[in-house]
């Protein structure tokens, strides 16, 4: 008769040797990125190619666990900053981080640059989740008056990719590191000497705001509504305003009205 804790090595073995082939392959994909062999993960392991293959069908598949299991991480993070006091500091010092430690990493470097480029997913899920918790951070910076309300999550997604790539570049000429990290945060910030988007045309035909820029929430009743919110709303009276009280200069063909 088997004894009932007979299975129990064998299931403990296999999950053993599966943390060492995820182990292995996050310490070479960080060093090499997508380009390093199987069978160098399988020798830095300490196990047999098949063994390998047994837990990973492709080394896409065990790319991509190792991947997921880092942005599970800048996900985590994320949300555990989610109602932090300071949502503006936040904010910056989580994309700062996030390029910081990605900028080290071979593996997440391809990986984050595939995934800018619509060539890899390391999980819908994993994807989701990181996108959520970080568009409540921008959120959250943005009703702080921190962050321009004219960038949506696609743009600080697309920067952190760019501004990755930037940075590994500019490393290797000697530039210190974070330098385009800043450049990039400065280009976020909320202030009244910053250009003006170009907006995309939407399918829904979205009504932007008149001083901000920002998509306007569609008017329930009355005329169509022309500012994202009561502070651009004061904003644009206080504009008027003063236009109002400035006086008419008026040119009287002597040139001495310029």
């Amino acid at each position: 008769m088997m004894a009932s804790g007979g299975p129990v090595p064998a299931r403990a073995d296999a999950r053993r040797n599966r943390a060492l082939v995820l182990q292995a392959a996050r310490t070479a994909f960080e060093e090499q990125g997508l380009g390093v062999p199987l069978g160098e993960i399988a020798r830095r392991a300490g196990v047999g190619a098949g063994t390998v293959y047994r837990h990973f069908p492709s080394k896409e598949a065990l790319f991509r666990a190792t991947i997921a299991d880092r942005i599970e991480l800048f996900t985590d993070t994320a949300r555990d900053l989610a109602h932090a006091a300071d949502p503006v500091g936040v904010f910056f010092r989580f994309l700062a981080s996030v390029i910081r430690l990605a900028s080290r990493n071979k593996a997440l470097c391809d990986a984050l640059e595939a995934v800018g480029e619509g060539g890899f997913e390391p999980s819908p899920e994993v994807e989701r989740d990181f996108g959520e918790a970080l568009a409540v951070l921008l959120a959250r910076a943005q009703e702080a008056g921190g962050v321009r309300k004219d960038v949506d999550l696609d743009d600080v997604r697309a920067l952190l990719v760019g501004c990755l790539s930037m940075e590994q570049r500019r490393a290797s000429s000697g530039v210190p590191q974070g330098r385009m990290t800043a450049l990039m945060c400065d280009g976020l910030r909320a202030g009244r000497d910053v250009t003006k988007l170009p907006h995309q045309a939407s399918a829904r035909n979205e009504t932007r705001c008149e001083v901000c820029g920002g998509p306007v929430p569609p008017a329930r009743t009355g005329r169509p509504a022309r500012y994202c919110g009561g502070a651009c709303r004061q904003k644009a009276h206080r504009a008027r305003a003063r236009a109002a009280r400035e006086p008419v200069r008026v040119r009287d063909g002597s040139g001495e009205g310029d």
